[in-house]
Order: C-alpha cells, then structure tokens, then sequence
C-alpha cells in the first residue's frame, strides 16, 4: 500500500464529517501498514474547536501506541494543518505528514506559517503535500458550494 491508498481511506474518512454538517476533512494515522488512528471533523457535532480531523487521529494513535511519542506513524491528511494540529504533530513528534490540498488562509505546514518545519523547535515533521490535491479540494469546495445554495453560514 502507498501513500495514494492512505490518502484514499482519508479522502473517505472526511466525507463522515458531512453527516454534522462539518468541512469534510480527514484524516488517517497509519504505521507498519496498518491504520491506527481515524479522525474527521466534528466541530459542529461536538462544539469543540479542537475537534479538527488531525487531532482526533493523533489522539486514537497515541492510544493504540501506548504512548504520546508517535514514532513510525505517518498522517496522513485531507487539509494542510492548521497551527494547532500542526503543533500537536510536532508535539507528538510525528515523524512524517502527507497532506492533500493546502490551506492558503490558516495552513502552518507553509502556506502562512510553517510549525512543522521551524528551526527554533526541538523537532521537526517530514512534510509531502499535493498528493490528491485536487480531489480534496473540490471536496471542500462542494460543501461550501452547498451551504450557500441553502443560505447557511459556517
């Protein structure tokens, strides 16, 4: 399996985020081939700000790996993190990240900052991005589309 087949199961991962009207974003944490870690948004479902795909993945991984240190996982996710999810990767010192499309408003793997690679931190995260960019994209984009066909703000 290669990095396409776990952006995949992320792509399908997101579209569960539509079922609380939430952005359709997700996210997969594998390692040695196997998914430990499954994450969407659920802002809206549990009116939690931290409730981001990312950080539901990384919290299941750490479960699973019995410890805060998330070695020998790669995330693989829909959306460039925010600052937040990405402090949490460096946090939890994730050793590689795999993101599809990228968020030229709030992204911090390089769009408007990068966390994941700054020097002044103790660790830095392997970064690969565009991977199924535009498939996630026109994810996000349809639910936008959507919601201002019904009138609705998010």
């Amino acid at each position: 399996m290669n990095d396409e087949f776990w952006m995949r199961a992320a792509l399908a991962e997101a579209e569960k985020a539509l079922e609380y009207a939430d952005v359709p974003i997700g996210a997969i944490a594998v390692r040695d081939g196997v998914i430990i870690g499954t994450g969407h948004n659920r802002r809206e479902a549990d009116q939690d700000p931290t409730a981001h795909a990312e950080m539901i993945a990384i919290r299941q991984a750490a479960q699973v790996v019995g410890h805060w240190r998330l070695e020998n996982v790669t995330l693989y996710c829909t959306l460039e993190p925010c600052a937040m999810c990405a402090g949490a990767m460096v946090l939890a010192r994730l050793p590689r990240l795999v993101y599809a499309t990228s968020d030229p408003k709030a992204g911090a793997a390089g769009s408007v900052l990068n966390i994941l690679q700054h020097e002044q931190l103790n660790h830095r995260v392997e970064c690969t991005h565009g991977l199924l960019a535009e498939e996630a994209a026109e994810q996000i984009r349809a639910f936008f589309r959507a919601l201002r066909a019904d009138g609705q703000r998010h």
